[in-house]
């Protein structure tokens, strides 16, 4: 190196610690501390890390700390041809795989100008396992909720009625939990037979152990003390926010995307969206967002059971029909920049895709995800409430952390 040249002695104070703080001790007040909740702590639902300030056991602050599941989904997209995306996508919100490739295989399908040519028994097969993969998120989402508030046989009961919805995944596509099954242009495979069946003895077997889940955990007097009142997110709080979902829902608001914008066949259904209304307390805390989960369910069992009236009568399997006809060798859409959205468990998911029209590799695809919009809602109603009440609003948003850092 020339004896004249400049050199510099850079050394950012944030690579001295592993992971910065927002507070130091210099800004915290006599009576405050700061600890951190996670990233391995059960409470936090994954790998989410919660720089939370305490005056006492009163929560000043919650700042979130991101990044430990980060895997490159958006740069590994720009190396990639379209089709071989979908098995990325699975793997963002990884109990609701199938919801997340319908959405991303629709946008692709409107770039390529196909998604009216579609057989209709294709598009009722998509919202049948997508409303069967709906459910199981939300017995997730409503089992551990209610581990974390003290009830451990809800989460055993949802834990065994998701099994079997796991099964006739597994059934139908080979794998329990990422699926790869809703293609560009159509589907993996048509359906086993004997499976529309199956989802009829299902939604049956369901329908009671609904009822029981609504008497043992949101009727429940210990479960509504916890969660009445608690992390009250007002309506216009969460839409400022970009909340959705029943995160969105429970505070008032009938927004569903599957109703808003009609896609798929979902005109086509009757079906309700369950809002809260404040039976227990305030409209918009953890008992309303809950309980709208609980609706849902309900309202999916109707979706599938139309679904499956439809694929045994009008739209039944016949011996010509192949669920990869339109299924293209090469997707090359034309140069555009497009948005798609749709209705997930957890809020709506979107994917804006910025094409060239000369490859079958995207130039870009950002991933909206619905988890990231709703966590960033937490410091705003976690502030002044106890260290209890931070577990219990931190489990009614129902984040998964794979789809918040992607």
């Amino acid at each position: 190196m020339p004896t004249n040249a400049i050199q510099y002695d850079y050394q950012p104070e944030h690579l001295n610690v592993s992971a910065p703080n927002k507070y130091t001790a210099e800004n915290l007040r006599r009576e405050e501390m700061v600890i951190n909740i996670g990233p391995q702590h059960p409470s936090t639902h994954g790998v989410l890390r919660l720089e939370v300030v305490f005056d006492g056991e009163i929560v000043v602050d919650v700042v979130p700390h991101l990044g430990y599941l980060h895997r490159c989904f958006e740069k590994h997209a720009e190396a990639l041809p379209f089709n071989q995306i979908i098995p990325y996508t699975d793997r963002m919100d990884y109990v609701a795989a199938i919801n997340t490739e319908h959405a991303y295989v629709m946008g692709v399908e409107r770039m390529l100008g196909i998604e009216n040519d579609l057989p209709k028994r294709v598009e009722y097969i998509r919202v049948l396992v997508a409303e069967l993969n709906r459910i199981a998120s939300h017995f997730i989402a409503i089992g551990t909720y209610a581990l974390d508030m003290g009830a451990y046989t809800a989460f055993l009961w949802l834990v065994r009625d998701r099994e079997h919805i796991l099964r006739m995944l597994e059934w139908l596509s080979g794998a329990r939990l990422l699926y790869n099954y809703v293609w560009v242009g159509g589907l993996f495979y048509d359906l086993p037979v004997g499976f529309e069946e199956r989802c009829q003895e299902f939604v049956k077997y369901l329908r009671p152990k609904l009822t029981e889940l609504q008497q043992l955990v949101i009727e429940n007097k210990i479960f509504v003390q916890r969660t009445a009142n608690v992390g009250v997110l007002p309506l216009p709080v969460a839409v400022n926010y970009g909340c959705t979902g029943p995160v969105l829902r429970g505070s008032g608001l009938r927004w569903d995307l599957r109703k808003v914008d009609g896609y798929s066949v979902y005109p086509e259904l009757d079906f309700s969206v369950p809002i809260g209304e404040g039976q227990m307390g305030t409209v918009g805390d953890c008992w309303n967002r809950n309980n709208v989960r609980v609706l849902e369910c309900e309202e999916s069992l109707k979706i599938i059971e139309q679904c499956t009236h439809k694929l045994l009568g009008e739209h039944r399997r016949t011996a010509d029909f192949d669920p990869q006809a339109l299924v293209p060798k090469k997707i090359r859409p034309k140069a555009m920049d497009f948005y798609i959205r749709a209705e997930n468990p957890k809020g709506e998911l979107g994917f804006f895709f910025r094409t060239d029209g000369r490859s079958d590799i995207p130039v870009r695809c950002k991933a909206r995800a619905c988890s990231f919009n709703n966590l960033s809602a937490l410091p705003e109603i976690s502030r002044g409430g106890l260290l209890a009440d931070l577990i219990a609003v931190i489990g009614s948003i129902d984040v998964v952390m794979g789809e918040v850092d992607r």
